[in-house]
C-alpha cells in the first residue's frame, strides 16, 4: 500500500540547537520516513534556518501521530498549503470525537475561516473548542464538553509556538535550565531564584508554591512561612498533609511525632497529627482556628494572615481530613487551575503528585522551579518540555534555608 505523506516546514536555529536531529529522529522512531526537500541554512549565527521535509507513514493514523509530535516541536504546514482546522461536533456530553487534537503546553493557534485564532487558556492534554459565533478558540477539559461543541480534529490548521531553544553556547541560566543534576551547586540556583522572586514581588507578579509535607519534616516550615509573610508567595497549592504537619509542628513541636529540635520520636507522638486535625475540626476551618488564637504561627497561619488563597486537594490516604481539604477530585482540580491563572513562577517543593498535576495545568512561559531529593521527580517535571524549568536535586529544608538567607529572611 502506498504511504501517506505530508510536507512540513521547520524554521529556527535547527542545527546548533539540535532541533533538526530531534525532528528527524521523531519521524523514524515512530515508524515514518522522511525526505529533506530543501534546507536553507542560516549564513550567520543569528540567522535562522529553514527546512522543508516530506514525511511519510504507512497509514493515515500513523502519519497523524507523527505530525502531532512534530507540531509540538514547532513544525507547521507551508503557507501555500495551509487549510482550515477541521471542526467536529460533540454528540455526547463529556466525550470528544475520536479524532480530537490533544494540546501541548505551548502557545497555539488554529485556522478558522482563513483566520488564525489564538487558543485561550492554554494547557496540555485537553481539546480545543471553537466558538463559531464569536470566532474564538479555547482549551477545554474533555469532561466539560457539551453536545454541539465544535472541537478541532486531526492536525490540519494548527500551529504551535515553542520557545526558541538556546544554542550550545547559551548563557549560564540556559545551561541550568537544560539539565537536572545533583552535582550543580545549589547556591547558584538559589541566587537565580532569589533574583526572580525579588523582581516578581517588585513588579506585582504572582508566585505559587506547591509544598509537600517533607517541607515540614526537614525543618523548612519557618523559612517557607517567612517567604509568605514577606510577600514573596501569593498562593499555595498542596494536600491535606502539608497543612496537618505544619499545624502539628506549631501545636506540639513535632512532625510525624518526631521532635523537630532534637530529631527524636516523642512518647505517643504518632497521635499528634490526629490531635492537630481534631483541634482544627473543632473550630471548623484553619482560618477560624487562627482567628480564635489556637494557631499562632506556621505556614498556614501566614497564609491566613496575608489572606493568600490556598487549596488543599484530598486523597484516599488522608487522615481526618482537615475541614479545608477538598475531597471532591474534580472540584480540587478546578480550584487548582483557577488559582494558577496569572502565575509568573511556580515553586514546587518535594510534592511529586501535586507538582506533576500542577505542571500539567501550566502553559509554557511560566517558570517552574522543582526541588526534590529524588532526581526522578525533577526529571519528570523537566520532561514536560518547558525550557523555563529549573530542576534542583537537594534537601528541600536546606534549599529553603539558603533561599530565606539570600533574601535576608533567616
Amino acid at each position: 500500500m502506498e504511504n501517506t505523506a505530508r510536507t512540513l516546514e521547520i524554521v529556527g536555529h535547527l542545527l546548533d540547537s539540535g532541533l533538526m536531529n530531534e525532528i528527524l529522529d521523531r519521524i523514524t522512531d515512530n515508524g515514518g520516513n522522511f525526505e529533506v526537500v530543501r534546507f536553507d541554512a542560516g549564513r550567520t549565527r543569528d540567522e535562522v534556518s529553514t527546512a522543508i521535509v516530506r514525511v511519510s507513514a504507512p497509514s493515515d493514523t500513523a502519519l497523524k501521530e507523527i505530525i502531532e509530535r512534530l507540531l509540538a516541536l514547532g513544525a507547521r504546514v507551508p503557507t501555500l498549503e495551509e487549510t482550515d482546522s477541521r471542526l467536529v461536533a460533540v454528540t455526547q456530553p463529556g466525550v470528544a470525537p475520536e479524532d480530537f487534537y490533544s494540546t501541548t503546553i505551548y502557545r497555539t493557534e488554529v485556522r478558522v475561516k482563513g483566520e488564525w485564532l489564538p487558543v485561550q487558556n492554554q494547557r496540555m492534554d485537553v481539546v480545543i473548542v471553537v466558538e463559531s459565533n464569536t470566532q474564538t478558540a479555547s482549551c477545554r477539559l474533555m469532561r466539560d464538553l457539551q453536545v454541539g461543541d465544535l472541537i478541532v480534529g486531526g492536525v490540519d490548521g494548527i500551529r504551535t509556538f515553542p520557545p526558541e531553544r538556546a544554542n550550545s553556547d547559551g548563557n549560564e541560566f540556559a545551561f541550568m535550565a537544560s539539565s537536572v543534576s545533583s552535582e550543580r551547586r545549589v547556591e547558584l540556583a538559589v541566587e537565580e531564584i532569589a533574583q526572580d522572586l525579588t523582581q516578581i514581588r517588585a513588579d506585582g507578579g504572582k508566585v505559587v508554591v506547591v509544598p509537600g509535607p517533607v517541607v515540614i519534616h526537614t525543618g523548612g516550615a519557618n523559612y517557607l512561612a517567612s517567604l509568605i509573610r514577606e510577600g514573596y508567595i501569593h498562593a499555595l497549592l498542596g494536600g491535606n498533609a502539608i497543612a496537618v504537619h505544619d499545624i502539628e509542628q506549631h501545636l506540639f513541636g513535632t512532625s510525624l511525632g518526631v521532635n523537630m529540635e532534637k530529631g527524636q520520636p516523642v512518647h505517643e507522638g504518632h497521635k499528634h497529627h490526629l490531635r492537630a486535625i481534631n483541634r482544627i475540626r473543632k473550630y471548623g476551618s484553619i482560618r477560624a482556628a487562627v482567628q480564635a488564637g489556637v494557631v499562632t504561627g506556621g505556614v498556614m497561619y501566614e497564609c491566613v494572615q496575608k489572606d493568600i488563597p490556598f487549596v488543599l486537594a484530598g486523597s484516599i490516604r488522608d487522615d481526618g481530613p482537615l475541614p479545608d481539604t477538598e475531597m471532591n477530585l474534580i472540584a480540587a482540580q478546578t480550584a487548582y487551575s483557577e488559582t494558577l491563572r496569572g502565575a509568573d513562577l511556580i515553586l514546587m517543593l518535594s510534592s511529586m503528585l501535586h507538582s506533576i498535576g500542577v505542571g500539567n495545568m501550566t502553559p509554557a512561559g511560566v517558570k517552574l522551579v522543582c526541588v526534590d531529593i529524588n532526581p526522578a521527580v525533577v526529571t519528570k517535571l523537566a520532561d514536560r518540555g518547558s525550557i523555563e524549568s529549573v530542576g534542583i536535586v537537594t534537601d528541600v529544608g536546606l534549599f529553603l534555608r539558603l533561599l530565606a538567607g539570600r533574601l535576608n529572611l533567616a
